[in-house]
């Protein structure tokens, strides 16, 4: 297999790296601004920035209660 250059390396992370960071940016804004959550706030604003993507998709699945 050919080597990737560093300009077709970067197209292709660059992408990814701006839709993960959206994604934990989204998730910290949805908790921040949720009334109530499972469990402590600081907690899930935690685990979202320590496991990154995993720990927005967790939040979003199981860290908001419904009203």
């Amino acid at each position: 297999m050919d080597q990737l250059s560093t300009g077709q390396l970067i197209s292709i992370i660059l992408p990814l790296a701006i839709i993960e960071l959206a994604l934990i940016i989204s998730a910290i804004v949805a908790c921040v601004r949720a009334e109530r959550t499972h469990g402590p706030k600081w907690m899930w604003i935690l685990i979202i920035i320590v496991f990154n993507i995993v720990g927005s998709i967790v939040f979003f699945l199981f860290g908001r209660k419904q009203s």
